[in-house]
């Protein structure tokens, strides 16, 4: 055999090992992931009248809260489709109302606003949004910001989802009614590009609102792991632009839950976030926020949390403290994900650490 048949032959030989060795990887991999429980298969059909929250020890009517959604349908000229993040509403909707408030959508346009909806993070919170009627009617003829009359509404929540960047931030709409609602105490709150509402909001005193403002929202470093172009493609990248607007850019770990509160305003990093963002706008209003059963998502992100802060040591801890009360209080899957991040990110010990936290939380199974 030549020398070249034989550097051939050993190359494939190679290649074809490695492909091997990355099926067997995978297949060991979703082995980690437990199977769905029969109890949430039929998640889907969730219905508002089945939530305990909403349901049970209802509080009476407080006032309305203002949603704004974007109008924007594609990311600039690129041919990406984009939108509202669903579960950015649906949650914050629903903390709004089990904490007795009505809650109006408003959109730049008004009508029926574009909607960006990732299986992979619906909850029965979002899928009960989906299936309810009233809610659904709110989102589907949205008022235009022009139409809205601020007085009828006691907070504004920015809602994000990265049509946010195209029609927030230039909105006159917009501007007047977050520079008049922080400047007379009402409350201002956004959460992950959201918070491209307050970039161009000036007050009366010539002032930008941003200046030396305590602010989170979606980092640099989360638009660009997963859009590695997104400095063409968005007109800008929301930290940069928060920061060059005087904000003190408040910034905690990759798609981990941060939020910041600088007086009436109540500001969010990511989707995970949006829970806490919510009920602090309920305790800016002089409100204790509704007590509620914390999602395993939301336990899995605390516990990613401690993992960041802390090592591997506390966050198996932290997993032992939820799982001996409840073995489904965690989200493997969520979980795995994190540990996918961190391959993408070519950190391949906190890939191998994350997927021993994976396969530790699988022996209370």
């Amino acid at each position: 055999m030549s020398g070249k048949r034989k550097i051939i032959k050993w190359s494939l030989i190679v290649f074809a090992g490695l492909i091997a060795s990355i099926v067997l990887f995978g297949v060991w991999f979703m082995s980690l992931l437990p199977p769905i429980p029969e109890s949430v298969k039929d998640i889907k059909t969730t219905t508002p009248s089945e939530l305990v929250y909403l349901t049970e020890g209802k509080i009476p009517y407080r006032g309305k809260i203002l949603a704004v959604v974007t109008s924007t349908d594609q990311m600039g000229s690129s041919g990406k489709s984009t939108g509202y993040e669903l579960t950015e509403l649906s949650r914050a909707y629903y903390v709004f109302q089990a904490n007795g408030f009505e809650v109006d959508v408003a959109s730049p346009k008004g009508g029926n606003p574009p909607v960006v909806i990732d299986d992979g993070d619906m909850k029965d919170f979002d899928y009960a949004f989906l299936n309810d009627p009233v809610a659904q009617a709110k989102v589907s003829q949205s008022i235009a910001m022009k139409e809205v009359n601020p007085e009828d509404y006691e907070a504004v929540y920015f809602v994000g989802g990265k049509g946010a960047m195209f029609d927030f931030p230039d909105n006159e709409h917009i501007q007047s009614l977050v520079r008049d609602y922080y400047e007379s105490g009402k409350v201002v709150g956004a959460v992950c590009h959201g918070p491209a509402a307050l970039l161009n909001v000036m007050l009366s005193n010539g002032q930008p609102l941003l200046a030396n403002r305590i602010v989170s929202g979606f980092t640099n470093e989360e638009e660009l792991l997963l859009i590695a172009d997104a400095a063409e493609i968005f007109p800008f990248l929301l930290q940069d632009k928060l920061t060059e607007n005087g904000a003190r850019f408040n910034e905690g770990f990759m798609y981990l839950n941060m939020v910041s509160k600088d007086g009436n305003l109540v500001t969010g990093q990511n989707p995970w976030s949006t829970w806490e963002v919510a009920e602090s706008i309920i305790d800016q209003l002089g409100y204790a926020p509704k007590e509620r059963l914390i999602t395993a998502e939301e336990n899995t992100i605390a516990i990613l949390g401690v993992f960041q802060a802390e090592g591997y040591s506390m966050a198996k801890a932290s997993i032992d403290q939820f799982c001996t009360i409840d073995t489904m209080s965690i989200d493997r899957e969520l979980l795995a994900v994190h540990s996918i991040v961190a391959a993408m990110q070519f950190d391949l010990l906190k890939t191998v650490n994350l997927i021993r936290l994976l396969s530790y939380s699988n022996e209370y199974l």
